[in-house]
């Protein structure tokens, strides 16, 4: 016996005599309570050049809702004429036959005439009919008076109509097109099962269930009644007219409302499959956009996940090819290839997603709709989540701030690769150089071995057996826990053979014979099924060929984890170092470091990157801003303010640092509070000044800031008698004395000659 719902109170609906479930709804009349009426507090300020506002509240700009997803627009109810018609057309295209095994299409128009509404299968010559049994003004079992036709759904009949005891509250009604379709019979008792246990938010709501006989018919027809969702079908939203669009939305419609719109399309879609249901016919018009959220409505096409013997009702475009129709059927993998195809035709209706944004959204459609089902996403989280992500990515490219947010794939980074252009220069900087002239400020990219080692970790698969076990490994050597994992059979597992892998790589002298070991015992354990697809064992070779140096071999298989998890930022900021260290388009490697940075302001290495970028190609300025942009937080911010220091004072391409240049690099300087490394760093900026000036001392002397590190040089021989005195000073806290040689050496040979 099932337990009655309890009761929130009494339906305020006059004269309703229910009560309100917990589900929200009437128990009686079936309806959701009216809104409370808000405060309507002071009167208004009417002035004479007020005009009425719009119709439909448009989104706030950049704002988001209450799942962290773009805020949609609340679009209008249309009006009953613009939807409802009085007169039925039978469905375009025709139909396949309902017979079991019959391939005949029935209801096809002939030399450009009309669709015959009835007729005989041209294969097997059963009978069918698409004539609708209800008309205007009928009543369906007695509470229920017909309006009229909406557009027929893929098996059925849609009609509106009214509660006859209660006008204002509208439904649909759902029954067969053609009622002499056995299979589509079988499939309305299944949609109805189906809807009777659904109650998800974005799916619609079935009702009940009615029957009505129409005279000379000799058994009653089902009709399925289900709340009626008063929006628009995204199919119309991609037929409107622009300048209708941009009303509705109160803004361009952008790949950011699609985004919205496939999470919670998936977010319904994780719902069914949870109960074990397949959607089949996802497509732009099996979703309703209404108010401020969606609804997946005609589930006509649900189909348990396990059945492989009832005939599948999709629609071709959106569907697999048919070659994988008719080897494997549906599957979890294909309801999210029909989502993949839909937001694909939803994109197409706006302007890319901003930078390398629209790349993510493009490799994910090629993920979802993958012609290998086994390279497909495998879950609608899965998907879900990726396209969460690009969502994040096109905003902040989009200039709205983002909040970081810890990535599902990869541990946390502390680790800073090209961290040299944020290192103060060590006594080796003057000690170990051949020649007078002080070097360039170095800008090219760290070498590979060091941003593998500064590339972030995969997040250990929790469902491993050994995942809990992979912390405490750390205070082991590879060598240890090699041996621990071959007298332990439990020990071997996936995620042990990656840690193992990645264990070797971090050597000093990195053991990569041992790490492709391990990479192929990773493999192994996973199957060769999985293996081929697992976006883990790409990131590791990514990883082992940066190590030993083959870069362009690295981006091949950092660009394979990007087409798999495009979302993510750790591919991107892996892919923006292989095309600096290559030598390729600046503007790529900038757009790949750029999505990784202004999405997410902790990961330093991404404005590193950035900074040489620009300074590769002159623009001092730029490279400096992004440097200021790493937050106080920032375990990188004292390296990013050097950083700073090194950029404005430093000889990028032997390029000299101007008058202003200078002075902002002064005032930085004295703020630094870095002890003995401060002096290293006066030297280098009093060297990279001296360096630019002529030999002889002709020309006009800059104009130097004032304070400690110029200490009022008016000439170039007090500026060199500055640089000296920094030089002995160095000199004089050498770690030996050869050091101090060398330092001695370097500070007599820019002194000035003695005058007398």
């Amino acid at each position: 016996m099932t337990a009655p719902a309890a009761l929130l109170g009494p339906c305020p609906r006059d004269p309703c005599p229910g009560s309100i479930t917990v589900t929200g709804f009437c128990d009686t009349c079936l309806r959701r309570p009216p809104a409370a009426a808000p405060d309507p507090g002071p009167p208004p300020d009417v002035r004479p050049q007020d005009v009425p506002g719009p119709r439909h509240a448009p989104a706030t700009a950049g704002g988001l809702d209450r799942d962290g997803l773009v805020q949609l627009p609340d679009i209008p109810e249309p009006a009953l004429a613009e939807i409802v018609r009085t007169t039925a057309r039978p469905p375009d295209g025709g139909r396949r036959c309902g017979v079991e095994k019959c391939a005949g299409t029935i209801g096809v128009a002939y030399d450009g005439g009309p669709v015959p509404d009835h007729g005989f299968c041209p294969v097997c010559g059963t009978p069918y009919s698409f004539r609708p049994q209800l008309r205007p003004g009928d009543e369906v079992g007695e509470q229920y008076r017909v309006l009229g036709y909406l557009s027929p759904g893929g098996t059925g009949w849609v009609y509106l109509a009214e509660d006859i005891q209660l006008p204002d509250h509208r439904v649909v009604l759902k029954a067969l097109i053609n009622t002499g379709d056995a299979v589509a019979r079988r499939r309305a008792v299944e949609e109805r099962r189906s809807l009777t246990t659904l109650h998800h938010r974005d799916i619609v709501r079935i009702i009940t269930s009615k029957q009505h006989r129409v005279a000379g018919d000799a058994e009653p027809t089902d009709y399925i009644v289900m709340e009626y969702i008063g929006g628009r079908p995204l199919d119309q939203l991609l037929r409107a007219p622009d300048e209708e669009l941009a009303e509705l939305f109160g803004e361009p419609f952008g790949i950011d409302h699609v985004l919205t719109y496939g999470c919670k399309i998936l977010g319904a879609l994780e719902y069914l499959h949870d109960q074990g249901l397949l959607y089949c016919d996802m497509k732009p018009e099996n979703v309703i956009h209404y108010g401020r959220e969606i609804k997946v409505i005609d589930l006509g096409a649900v189909r348990r996940i396990d059945d492989g013997a009832t005939g599948l009702v999709y629609t071709p475009r959106f569907a697999p090819p048919r070659r994988e129709r008719e080897s494997r059927g549906f599957a979890v993998d294909t309801d999210l290839y029909t989502v993949g195809r839909t937001l694909q035709a939803l994109a197409a209706r706006t302007a890319p997603a901003a930078g390398l944004a629209a790349r993510s959204f493009d490799r994910l459609i090629g993920r979802a709709t993958h012609d290998e089902p086994a390279a497909r996403f495998t879950s609608a989280p899965q998907m879900s989540r990726q396209l969460w992500e690009v969502l994040r990515e096109h905003r902040a490219l989009s200039g709205h701030e983002q909040y970081p947010e810890r990535s599902t794939r990869f541990e946390p980074n502390a680790v800073l690769f090209g961290a040299a252009l944020g290192t103060v220069p060590s006594p080796a900087h003057w000690t170990g150089r051949t020649g007078e002239a002080p070097p360039d400020l170095a800008i090219g990219p760290p070498g590979p071995q060091e941003a593998a080692r500064g590339l972030p970790v995969p997040i250990p698969d929790p469902a491993d057996p050994a995942a809990v076990l992979l912390g405490p490994l750390a205070a082991g050597t590879p060598e240890r826990i090699a041996e621990r994992v071959r007298r332990d059979p439990a020990m071997r597992t996936v995620e042990v053979a990656l840690w193992l892998c990645r264990a070797y790589l971090r050597r000093p002298d990195p053991g990569g014979t041992e790490a492709a070991r391990w990479l192929g015992e990773a493999a192994a354990l996973m199957g060769p099924d999985l293996a081929g697809y697992d976006w883990r064992l790409a990131w590791h070779r990514g990883l082992t060929h940066l190590t030993e140096g083959r870069v362009k071999n690295a981006q091949g298989e950092f660009t394979a984890v990007y087409a798999t998890v495009p979302g993510e930022w750790a591919p991107k900021l892996a892919l923006g170092y292989c095309s600096e260290a290559l030598g390729g388009r600046a503007r790529e490697t900038e757009e790949f470091y750029e999505a990784v940075w202004e999405r997410d302001r902790a990961q330093g290495s991404a404005a590193f990157g950035l900074a040489r970028v620009h300074l590769r190609r002159g623009d001092r300025e730029r490279a400096v801003q992004v440097l200021d942009q790493v937050p106080s937080t920032s375990r990188h911010y004292d390296a990013a303010r050097i950083a700073a220091v090194r950029v404005l004072a430093g000889r990028p391409a032997g390029v000299s640092p101007p008058p202003a240049a200078l002075r902002e690099a002064a005032a930085r300087l004295a703020e630094l509070r870095l002890g003995e490394a401060r002096d290293r760093l006066i030297a280098e900026t009093r060297e990279n000044v001296l360096a630019a000036l002529p030999a002889d001392g002709g020309g006009d002397f800059p104009v130097l800031p004032e304070g400690d590190l110029f200490a009022g040089a008016d000439s170039r021989r007090r500026l060199a008698e500055l640089l000296y005195g920094s030089l002995r000073g160095l000199a004089d806290r050498a770690h030996d004395a050869d050091e101090r040689g060398d330092l001695l050496d370097r500070a007599y040979a820019v002194r000035p000659e003695t005058r007398f």
